[in-house]
């Protein structure tokens, strides 16, 4: 409780008592469609973490927009962050990487290498990652990837949250198997799901979670490693063209919030088959 005006006010009101401009918006959001949220926008300026594989710097899918490569070591009691010179160690890293830059070419792409060769990892690495995403102020991370681990699940809840409230906006692929995942199922990210329409521009919003968007994510032509390319289907291939729409949508409105890029999201996304 804090005391003014001769009296008692609850906690966390000072924001809307007395002095108000604090709360006035750069951006309102009186009128939604998708000419306003996305035409001319390119990504410019906006930086991208893509936790997973590693990303294959050279790949022609990549278009040279990766500005910066860490991978999370392991050691006995603490997790370093240290550069990147492996590139990527199965293509699932570059695959998510050139499908967001279908929709914003020029982004600048970080990759945060938490996987192996055999697409395995620690979930304290995946943690460290996140950590290091949100210190950095990134504004934007595709997370084709979950942790089942329920001892873990209170780590990447807060993780979620920090990151919401920091204004990084965590794309998260739901997992392909049913049984939950984290952080994908965290009401603080973007959760996306595969549909089968190959249209990048289609997405659709699910009133019901725990799964909230659904984008093209079956039989999806994608980069990959060693500069070749293939058809490939999962919930991975469906964050990313999500990722991507938010890379777009804030560079060109810069100051969104998460809880606002979501709401766009939603907004403009596609009517569902047989709706009016």
């Amino acid at each position: 409780m804090s005391e003014g005006s001769g009296e008692i006010r609850p906690a966390w009101t000072e924001p809307f008592i007395g002095d108000r401009t604090g709360l006035v918006r750069g951006i309102r959001l009186d009128a939604i469609d998708r000419a306003w949220a996305f035409d001319g926008g390119t990504g410019a300026g906006v930086r991208v973490a893509i936790i997973d594989s590693g990303l294959e710097r050279d790949h022609p899918a990549l278009g040279g927009r990766v500005v910066e490569s860490i991978a999370i070591e392991l050691g006995e009691e603490d997790e370093r962050v240290v550069p990147d010179e492996a590139g990527d160690l199965y293509g699932h890293g570059t695959a998510c990487g050139g499908i967001i830059r279908t929709f914003a070419p020029e982004v600048e792409l970080i990759s945060v290498r938490v996987l192996g060769a055999d697409l395995k990892g620690k979930g304290r690495a995946f943690l460290a990652a996140l950590d290091w995403v949100i210190e950095q102020g990134i504004p934007v991370a595709n997370l084709s990837l979950s942790s089942r681990s329920e001892s873990l699940f209170p780590h990447f809840h807060d993780l979620a949250d920090r990151a919401a409230f920091a204004g990084t906006t965590l794309v998260c692929a739901a997992n392909n198997h049913e049984g939950a995942s984290y952080p994908s199922l965290f009401s603080s990210v973007v959760s996306v799901a595969a549909h089968e329409i190959p249209d990048p521009w289609t997405w659709f919003h699910n009133p019901h979670p725990p799964v909230e968007f659904g984008a093209w994510g079956v039989d999806v032509p994608v980069a990959w490693k060693d500069g070749g390319s293939i058809v490939a289907t999962g919930n991975s291939f469906a964050a990313p063209q999500i990722a991507g729409l938010v890379a777009r949508l804030v560079g060109k409105h810069p100051g969104l919030t998460p809880f606002e890029v979501k709401a766009i999201l939603a907004a403009t996304a596609s009517a569902p088959t047989g709706a009016a």
